[in-house]
């Protein structure tokens, strides 16, 4: 049993968005229940000062040590957060403080690697760490990303990306991922599905796996419509017909129709797929369920549909994905 843990510095600032904060320690928390090294992670906050930090959703943070204080211990993994802003057009800007910029630059040559939670990739950006590399952010700031630092290479799509000794996330709650890819290339995979099922989580996912998917699309303003897309999680297995959400709605065919374009910028059929093509993703990563199973389960009618679907939206057959995908039996959460 080691007597030091490994040394995790998170970077806080004023503005900073708390779940980027909160999340990865979480996982590196529940690693404890998962093996008997106690002192596996040690996680503390730093900041410019001790004094408490105001998160974007108000809740005050306090910090463990400055950032002096912490250039002078031994870094393992240094793990930058994100700032939004929104102006007057609802349209999302990272921010970038360059004091927080130099902080991490200098902290970055004291360790071994470099994490950035969603837009906090915009800051390791900004100091330099990215430039040569391929990196991921938040899809609603990728083009900003790649617009200010034409060194990098942004790819939007992965849910997280590893390049070398720098590691970046996309949406925040990719934070929970990219947390459990630094646990599995720690301890290994087998203790990351572990600590996955404590998260309730249906295992780790793959780097390369799209962060577009149902569950990440645009939230409506709507209760009707937030409804309606619960209401398909909920019955995925049954026809769905425009109908059938109609009435669920209570309202008419050609009301639901204009409703979903509007709030969603879709048809309530091509969600539904949408949907159910995210469902089958599931348990094709965590199952070893049977195409008509799966066909079945996911409401699709019959395997060909599914076929047809996974090749549509994802460009690939669903055997094929679940080969590159599924993690090895012995791995999957009971």
């Amino acid at each position: 049993m080691s007597t030091v843990g490994r040394l995790i510095v998170v970077v806080l600032f004023e503005g900073v968005d708390l779940l980027d904060v909160t999340g990865p320690p979480e996982v590196f928390a529940l690693l404890r229940r998962e093996t008997d090294d106690a002192t596996a992670y040690e996680v503390v906050l730093a900041a410019e000062t001790l004094a408490p930090v105001t998160t974007s959703a108000g809740v005050r943070v306090l910090p463990d040590l400055t950032f002096e204080e912490a250039a002078a211990r031994n870094i393992d993994t240094l793990l930058v957060p994100g700032s939004v802003e929104v102006d007057g057009e609802r349209r999302v800007h990272a921010v970038v403080d360059p004091t927080v910029v130099d902080r991490v630059r200098t902290l970055a040559g004291r360790t071994r690697r470099v994490a950035s939670v969603c837009v906090g990739a915009h800051i390791l950006a900004a100091a330099g760490l990215l430039d040569g590399k391929r990196a991921t952010t938040h899809w609603s700031t990728a083009q900003q990303l790649a617009a200010d630092h034409p060194a990098v290479e942004v790819d939007a799509d992965p849910i997280f990306i590893r390049d070398g000794d720098v590691w970046t996330g996309a949406g925040i709650s990719s934070c929970l991922d990219l947390s459990l890819a630094l646990v599995a290339d720690d301890f290994g995979e087998t203790l990351a599905l572990r600590v996955a099922r404590q998260l309730v989580m249906y295992l780790k996912r793959p780097s390369g796996q799209s962060q577009f998917s149902v569950p990440l699309e645009p939230v409506s303003t709507t209760r009707r419509v937030e409804d309606l897309r619960h209401h398909i999680t909920r019955h995925l297995g049954s026809p769905l017909t425009l109908a059938d959400l109609a009435a669920s709605a209570h309202i008419s065919e050609r009301q639901l129709t204009r409703i979903f374009k509007a709030e969603l910028g879709t048809t309530p059929s091509a969600y539904v797929e949408s949907a159910r093509v995210e469902r089958a993703r599931h348990m094709l990563e965590s199952t070893d369920a049977t195409l008509e199973r799966i066909t079945s389960s996911c409401g699709f009618g019959t395997t060909d549909t599914l076929i047809r679907a996974f090749r549509r939206r994802l460009d690939t057959t669903p055997m094929e994905y679940r080969r590159r995908f599924r993690a090895v039996p012995s791995e999957l959460p009971s």
